[in-house]
């Protein structure tokens, strides 16, 4: 019955049609992920693809190691050397191409020393040009400063006393000094995982809204609910039909996705820090960027389930596809309009509103906290318990909806 009801998905032209675009659209996202980089050569030329990215990932790997006081001033020091240099300097007053081809061994960490040194919310690509190597040894606190700072001027309003002092201690547990590798690998997935999660997950509610309401579309329910388990195991194959749809769908997708670009760009650096990535230097959530992979990959995926266990229940419910194919939209498009309102409130509902799970890439930078029995927590670890909690609801609520229905 389930394998009937999976055929009854597959075999109509307009779903062939979406999954065909869902491939579609998933070869421009690893086209975009892995040609997105670039090399300037020793000739000044601009280098672009996978070949650019090798070559990229051998010079950044020439720095691989712990990043210590030492090394931070090696580079500082390095970064100084390069700038003295005769013809890194145009007339124009910036780094002509050549010159900029000298730092691509160190750029990334001379970004990290910019971070650190400038404002908990400014980024200027040139701070690291006014460091000297004694200031190497402030790395770290500089970090930890920029928080206090932060939350005691600009944010001083926006958190309670004990979710500061929580940013604060999570701010200082991260396990120093850091281990510098190579990883825009990682940076470039992470970059178009959102994408590939939101475009499967829209596509999945165009194939789900139609498995409950099809025999109402086709006058065939009062046939369906008549026949000797057309209440029973055909209801329950409905389901399940949709459950396996949905897994596979998800996880074909992102398994592609992930090895089109790991293979091309590099896997290195699974088990450094997120702090060492550009998005991730500020958040407070202490993970490795292997640890917030798979965040990402299970997210998206509980995200998928109860999205689509949504669009099953409407379909079921209400008897039309039409209404049930809107939910993914909604769901996704609705809570960045509401995140525009300036309110701490509307705020803290969106940072746990469904559409976090399919972004978890984003979810794990942003300062969305909650206090719950005196104890604050990130919204990571709510939105995993809540929506997998509501998704293994849904499964018996759709079945006995479904299977009262009246027929037509």
């Amino acid at each position: 019955m389930i394998r009937f009801e999976l055929k009854k998905v597959f075999v109509k032209p307009s779903s062939r049609i979406a999954l065909l675009l869902l491939a579609l659209l998933l070869g421009v996202s690893c086209f975009l992920a892995i040609d997105g980089g670039y090399v300037i050569n020793e000739q000044g030329e601009r280098d672009t693809g996978i070949r650019a990215r090798r070559m990229v990932r051998d010079m950044q790997k020439e720095w691989e190691g712990e990043l210590t006081e030492e090394v931070l001033a090696n580079v500082i020091a390095e970064n100084a050397r390069i700038n003295a240099l005769p013809g890194y300097w145009g007339e124009d007053g910036w780094a002509t191409n050549i010159g900029y081809s000298w730092k691509q061994g160190i750029s990334h960490i001379c970004e990290m020393l910019c971070r650190a040194f400038g404002g908990f919310r400014e980024y200027d690509f040139r701070r690291v040009d006014s460091l000297f190597p004694a200031d190497a040894g402030q790395f770290y606190e500089r970090r930890i400063l920029q928080l206090k700072e932060w939350l005691s001027g600009e944010a001083i309003d926006q958190f309670s006393d004990g979710e500061k002092e929580f940013l604060v201690r999570r701010y200082e547990e991260l396990k120093t000094p850091l281990y510098y590798d190579y990883v825009d690998g990682w940076n470039r997935l992470f970059e178009y995982a959102p994408t590939v999660i939101m475009i499967t997950v829209m596509t999945l509610g165009f194939l789900a809204a139609g498995i409950f309401s099809g025999e109402f579309q086709l006058k065939a329910d009062a046939i369906f609910f008549s026949s000797l388990h057309g209440r029973g195991r055909a209801s329950g194959a409905k389901l399940w039909a949709g459950l396996i749809m949905v897994t596979a769908i998800y996880w074909v997708m992102m398994l592609i996705y992930s090895a089109a670009v790991l293979v091309c760009v590099g896997a290195d650096g699974a088990g450094c820090a997120i702090q060492l990535t550009g998005r991730g230097w500020k958040s407070f959530y202490n993970i490795t960027i292997g640890q917030e992979y798979l965040l990402i990959l299970f997210g998206g995926y509980f995200g998928a389930l109860f999205m689509m266990l949504l669009v099953m229940l409407a379909s079921a419910k209400a008897r039309s596809a039409v209404l049930a194919v809107t939910i993914p939209f909604f769901l996704i498009f609705l809570p960045n309009l509401l995140a525009m309102v300036p309110d701490p409130l509307i705020n803290k509902v969106c940072g746990l509103l469904p559409d976090q799970l399919l972004q978890m890439n984003m979810t794990v930078c942003y300062f969305n906290l909650y206090q719950i029995g005196g104890k604050v927590m990130g919204a990571v670890p709510i939105l995993f318990v809540v929506y997998l909690a509501l998704a293994a609801l849904l499964g018996p609520v759709i079945y006995q909806v479904f299977r009262k229905a009246e027929a037509g």
